[in-house]
């Protein structure tokens, strides 16, 4: 199959194939089956290519492998483990390896054979492995199978020296992972961020050394996006250490395969971040993530009061995102930065969280303000923020920051997509990280200027004036002044957030009213 260039045709194709073989298989449910064949291909292609470099080894005189014409101990080095995992190769059964399941495509067992093939990688590979493949292939028609197998049979995903494109793999990956997003709507969120959103969190927070960490990673995008701005700025990936978290078990193993097929190395554990915290002493250097804002039921009933991750006190019940901005803060190193993206409410919601964002803002860790324009995402057409926290503000590198703060109102910078979609280009990226660049003092970027109705930088004070909003759109106002200068935008957003808060209380006061009568008796 031709693979030219990265205008993402040959991926929308390759998605479009596979998409008219589903048939009945639900997409939630024919997501881990494409992808885990996908990544079947890749170690059975990367399999046989290091198989074949071991196999002229044998016949090079000045190679450790060298053999001779020693038939049998070519044979034993062939078969040898050590040989494939020595290169960051899994060794690939024979029963498991992409001819055999090709030659058994029209069995009408073919998904129970998918299925082992999948166990004896697991066995050969199972310190990095174990557990990790999807083995529900013999719930799937045998037709469904059989034309995934002959489409991907086409595809050269060994990623080697010869191969037309060394990302294939990644690139049809992350596509296949994008595309079932936006089939799944708002459980698609739960493990996909766009990436225009995470390229600008990541040339925002500039990940060149220390230890990354996501705690609500998803699929893991935030590292495969550091981890192509490590290649680009030149950056050298073993000054980073990575660190994730993830509390879906099958969006886990989608992230630990993503990881693995571009030889990222990172510590990528299980569970509910809140509930279950599996880096308790991790206190790292960068924070990048997308959490999941806005849910209700995150756990407040089982964290004590006196946990030191809430520092700001427990947001309510009802709303997790003032709870995971301080799991942010609680895991930044002295110095350390976090880039999360946000519910607009989170600026401007009043009652506990106000006091907690106030709080923060106190203390002089909120370092920038993004507001993003809407339909960015596949859950929501709702505009997003960016909250970027910082604890090192007074000894930056480049300058002094205290007392600072940058806001940027960026909810005009965007390309439509389609009627629902819309996205960040390389430009606004550019133009957004570089006005971030240009606040901190940054060499190879104009120096800073507020631009009125784009960006300002703002004083504790300032904020404090404004009752802690941080809205944006309050203090980069707008270019032709018009009644307070405050946009239409910006105050049906505080008026809408303030509206929730009442509404909220009210339900809160109704269901105690009812258990008080209900403890009188009636």
């Amino acid at each position: 199959m031709a693979i030219n260039g990265d205008d993402g045709k040959f991926e929308k194709s390759l998605w479009q194939s596979a998409e008219g073989l589903r048939g009945p298989v639900e997409s939630a449910e024919y997501k881990h089956i494409v992808l885990g064949l996908l990544f079947e291909k890749y170690m059975s292609d990367a399999f046989e290519q290091r198989r074949k470099e071991l196999r002229e080894l044998t016949h090079d005189e000045d190679s450790m492998y060298y053999c001779g014409d020693d038939d049998e101990e070519r044979q034993f080095i062939l078969e040898d483990k050590d040989a494939y995992h020595g290169e960051n190769v899994f060794y690939v059964p024979e029963e498991a390896r992409w001819e055999y399941l090709i030659d058994s495509a029209t069995d009408p067992d073919i998904g129970a054979q998918i299925d082992d093939a999948m166990r004896a990688i697991e066995e050969e590979n199972a310190d990095r492995l174990d557990g990790m493949l999807p083995k529900r292939y013999s719930r799937i028609p045998q037709d469904t199978l059989e034309g995934l197998l002959n489409e991907f049979a086409e595809l050269d995903l060994g990623n080697g020296k010869d191969t037309q494109d060394e990302d294939v793999f990644g690139r049809v990956y992350e596509y296949f992972i994008k595309e079932f997003a936006r089939q799944e709507g708002h459980r698609g969120g739960e493990f996909y961020t766009p990436k225009h959103v995470v390229e600008l969190l990541v040339e925002i927070l500039e990940p060149f050394e220390g230890r990354i960490f996501d705690p609500f990673c998803g699929s893991g995008g935030m590292f495969v996006q550091s981890h192509k701005f490590l290649e680009r700025k030149g950056g050298d990936e073993s000054q980073v250490s990575i660190y994730g978290q993830e509390v879906n078990d099958a969006t886990w193993r989608i992230c630990k395969m993503n990881l693995y097929l571009r030889g990222i190395d990172g510590n990528i554990q299980l569970g509910d971040s809140i509930r279950n915290d599996q880096f308790p002493n991790l206190h790292a250097d960068k924070i990048i993530t997308n959490p999941p804002f806005n849910m209700s039921e995150w756990g407040k009933d089982t964290v004590s009061e006196e946990d030191p991750r809430f520092e700001y006190g427990l947001p309510p019940s009802s709303n997790a995102n003032f709870g995971f901005i301080q799991h942010m803060l609680y895991h930044l190193d002295e110095t350390g930065m976090a880039g999360t993206v946000m519910a607009n409410g989170s600026m401007s919601v009043r009652g506990k969280e106000g006091e907690i964002r106030k709080g923060i803002v106190e203390d002089d860790l909120l370092d920038a303000v993004i507001a993003l324009p809407g339909g960015l995402f596949y859950t929501t057409g709702i505009p997003v923020c960016l909250w970027i926290l910082s604890k090192g503000k007074e000894s930056d590198q480049y300058r002094n920051r205290s007392g600072e703060t940058l806001f940027i109102n960026a909810s005009e910078y965007y390309e439509s997509v389609d009627t629902t979609q819309n996205r960040l280009t390389p430009t606004h990226i550019e133009t957004i990280a570089d006005t971030v660049r240009s606040y901190r003092g940054e060499e190879g970027v104009s120096d800073y200027e507020d631009e009125t109705g784009f960006c300002s930088v703002s004083t504790v004070d300032e904020i404090a004036e404004n009752d802690y909003v941080i809205t944006p759109g309050r203090y980069v106002g707008i270019k032709e002044a018009d009644g307070d200068g405050i946009p239409y935008e910006v105050k049906m957003e505080e008026i809408s957030a303030e509206l929730r808060e009442k509404f909220k209380r009210t339900n809160e006061l109704q269901n105690k009213i009812e258990s008080n009568i209900e403890e009188l008796g009636f």
